[in-house]
């Protein structure tokens, strides 16, 4: 007879299991629906000044990565092949 010892859970192995529970018995209905409503609690509580302060940071961080990879690529062109 095979005896099973029961081992300690760490956090993220329950947080795993768990989340993939709901996932299989709510499915993707359900986050659609809890993001939608969190989304309108967050538009009721901090305004349309919020989002485009979070959309600026975006663009902005965008538009960072863009110019470091064209600077990258001018450096790059200037090389010989080895």
């Amino acid at each position: 007879m095979k005896t099973e010892q029961k081992r300690k859970m760490s956090r993220q192995e329950a947080g795993r299991i768990g989340g993939r529970k709901v996932a299989s018995e709510r499915g993707p209905e359900f986050y659609r629906a809890i993001g939608k409503k969190g989304g309108e609690t967050v538009a009721e509580q901090r305004g349309s000044k919020f989002y485009q302060e979070i959309g600026r940071k975006g663009g902005e961080s965008r538009s960072n990565r863009a110019k470091k990879n064209s600077r990258a690529k001018g450096k790059l062109a200037g090389r010989k092949a080895t």
